[in-house]
């Protein structure tokens, strides 16, 4: 086997016709006497045969929605509302009894997907459809009560949709 420094070897394949798999003409071609333009003739060629190529290549397919969040419990509760808009807000929220119960917020969850008319999260507190729950943030800008819609049990977590009592305008703001 001989093998020969790059200096030696870069001048025979730099004057080697061939280019990736492409056979280039030494010369270019002389427009002034009428010859044919040999280079745009080749590349529409091979374009041509690529094109033809991705027919054979193309196969349909399909794509489940949401595919990115299925690692969350909540997102399988959150197929069920097609509008719902998948975010990350930290609340504080309390079951409420009684109309106008004073709030006990004694427990901290994460608001994964809204809507505009509803929440939905995971939470460790029992749960059951048409309960009352309070919803607020840690600065205090978000405060709303919403009333149980839906409820998914799962070991050690009640997976949670509830709809707001009065319209919250502009509650999500999508960028």
């Amino acid at each position: 086997m001989l093998v020969l420094p790059f200096p030696e070897m870069a001048p025979p394949l730099l004057d080697f016709p061939v280019n990736r798999g492409i056979w280039l003409p030494t010369a270019l071609p002389n427009q002034e006497e009428g010859e044919p333009d040999r280079i745009s003739m080749c590349r529409a060629s091979l374009v041509s045969s690529f094109l033809g190529s991705l027919d054979r290549l193309a196969h349909q397919g399909t794509a489940t929605a949401r595919s990115t969040h299925s690692s969350s419990p909540v997102a399988g509760l959150a197929r069920f509302f097609p509008d719902a808009t998948a975010m990350r807000m930290p609340v504080q929220f309390a079951r409420l009894i009684e109309p106008g119960q004073k709030p006990d917020f004694s427990e901290s969850t994460i608001i994964e997907f809204g809507t505009p008319r509803e929440v939905l999260f995971a939470c460790k507190t029992p749960l059951e459809f048409a309960d009352m729950v309070k919803l607020r943030n840690s600065d205090g800008s978000f405060e709303e009560e919403a009333r149980v819609v839906a409820v998914q049990y799962q070991p050690g977590n009640t997976l949670v949709a509830a709809r707001f009592s009065r319209e919250v305008p502009n509650w999500i703001v999508k960028s």
